[in-house]
């Protein structure tokens, strides 16, 4: 039995196909890699991929190997941005997946596996500009690369490295990531090897700073920006639009008594007799805990405000400004109705987090329904 859902992600996919073609636009000559990681940020990885490859996606970025595999029928290069654990190495070299090679070492495995099966394995070097997280540190990656090229069954396809802060505009420490980066791949050409694949830059880069996404780069890539959305504090270069909406319905409308005590640990307490709603959504759902007595939801087009602690399944609302609101009418908690709206960024300001964090939280019963999809050509 195929119910309605209760709670909706609503993405719209002419929106993420016209972000898409913006952002291609904002880093030509570049090629763009869609970043399609944790089921691409929550709203559904095949969907968005079809997307993004109609949209001229040169490749797929993801963060492990489930999800990589995934991606290969679709046709394009699937690059793993990390690493690979040990059991890992197998699959991705018999699936074809770009390997990321973080060390001399990871290396030697990968075309050791490759000549087991017979096949020639594609790696992307791993270069630590300064994340600190994986990889060779730029000071002292030179010898290792070189050494990689020697390895029988191996092709050296592309080098990569990861900004720490690029969200803060003019960084110096990010700048000096990018030029410690540059003066390795001189370093290596200068030796005789260049990279038909070479790219530092992702979303938060791609605004703040447009130097890595020019030559000696010929790749970008782009995983929060396809969505409609920017870092807190990033400066915003293109025109994008928010894809998704997140909607729900009236479970109930009632009428409470001045005093009465709404939800867990009597949060608020009405100073008059009050109409309130309870709506069919929780933080189960990804509503944040933050929004408690201080969020707002859209009823009829009208700014509700949330009443009292939101719990795993509810939220409680006030119907003041909505006196014509009945069971069953629908709640818009991200996005707009009748020219008002609630965005992602109010969430992430309440929070006192990112959209990355809110856009990757929507509970697995909350449905993702897919609306305006491009028709191909």
């Amino acid at each position: 039995m195929n119910l309605e859902s209760r709670v909706n992600l609503e993405v719209d996919l002419k929106k993420l196909a016209d972000n898409f073609h913006e952002i291609r636009r904002r880093v030509s000559p570049c090629r763009l890699m869609a970043v399609l990681k944790a089921n691409a940020y929550g709203l559904g990885v095949q969907p968005v991929a079809e997307v993004v490859k109609q949209a001229g996606a040169a490749a797929f970025g993801v963060a492990e190997i489930n999800e990589a595999v995934e991606l290969v029928p679709l046709g394009l290069p699937v690059q793993i941005l990390g690493n690979l654990l040990p059991d890992e190495i197998a699959p991705a070299v018999e699936y074809g997946v770009i390997c990321p090679l973080n060390d001399l070492e990871m290396a030697k495995k990968i075309s050791a596996e490759a000549v087991r099966q017979g096949k020639t394995a594609t790696g992307a070097v791993t270069v630590d500009s300064g994340m600190g997280r994986l990889g060779m540190p730029a000071a002292e990656a030179a010898e290792q690369i070189l050494a990689m090229r020697g390895l029988p069954n191996l092709k050296l396809d592309g080098i990569y490295s990861h900004f720490s802060s690029a969200f803060m505009r003019y960084d110096d420490y990010s700048l000096g990531q990018l030029a410690s980066f540059k003066t390795l791949l001189a370093e290596l050409k200068g030796a005789g090897l260049e990279f038909p694949n070479v790219h530092m830059a992702a979303s938060d880069a791609l605004n703040n700073f447009p130097d890595s996404t020019r030559p000696p780069f010929t790749l970008a890539r782009c995983g929060i920006n396809m969505y409609g959305y920017y870092d807190n504090e990033v400066h915003q270069s293109m025109r994008l639009a928010p894809v998704v909406e997140l909607k729900t319905r009236l479970a109930a409308v009632r009428m409470l008594a001045a005093g009465s005590c709404i939800g867990y640990g009597r949060m608020h307490r009405l100073q008059k007799d009050t109409r309130v709603g309870t709506i069919a959504a929780g933080y189960a759902d990804g509503l944040p805990l933050a929004l408690s007595n201080r969020g707002y939801v859209l009823v009829n087009g009208v700014l509700c405000p949330v009443l009292g602690r939101i719990s795993m399944d509810y939220t409680t609302i006030s119907l003041e400004n909505a006196p014509e609101a009945q069971p069953g009418d629908e709640v818009v908690c991200i996005g707009g109705q009748d020219g008002r709206f609630v965005s992602l960024e109010d969430w992430a300001q309440l929070k006192g987090t990112h959209v990355y964090d809110l856009l990757c939280s929507f509970g697995t019963r909350v449905r993702r329904r897919y609306v305006n999809r491009p028709v191909a050509g």
